[in-house]
C-alpha cells in the first residue's frame, strides 16, 4: 500500500513547476508591456529590483482582510511605472480615525 502512494507522490513532485520559476524582470520590459502582463495574468510575481514581488491587477486577487496598495517599478522606459497593486494587511495608520 505504501509503494503506490509513494510512487504517486514522486510523480506529482516531479511534474510540478519550481516555485518562482516564471518571474518577469521589469527592467527589461517597457511600462506598457508590464502593465499589460499584470492585467492579462491578474496576479504575477515580478522581479522589481531588490527582490521578487507579487503584483495583482486589483483587490479581487487579495485576501479578504488585505488592502491593495499601488506599486511602482522601474521599467526600460519609465523609472516609476505603475505596474499594479500589492496585497498587504492594513496597519493602524491605514484606518480613518476621527
Amino acid at each position: 500500500m505504501r509503494r503506490p502512494a509513494l510512487a504517486l507522490m514522486l510523480g506529482i513532485a516531479t511534474t510540478m513547476p519550481a516555485i518562482g520559476q516564471n518571474r518577469s524582470a521589469t527592467a527589461r520590459m517597457t511600462c506598457n508591456d508590464v502593465m499589460r502582463l499584470v492585467k492579462t495574468e491578474g496576479a504575477i510575481v515580478l522581479n522589481t529590483g531588490p527582490g521578487p514581488e507579487r503584483v495583482v491587477r486589483d483587490r479581487s486577487f487579495c485576501e479578504f482582510t488585505e488592502i491593495a496598495e499601488l506599486r511602482f517599478a522601474p521599467t526600460r522606459d519609465n523609472p516609476q511605472c505603475p505596474v499594479g497593486y500589492r496585497c498587504r494587511e492594513p496597519g493602524f495608520e491605514d484606518w480613518d480615525w476621527p
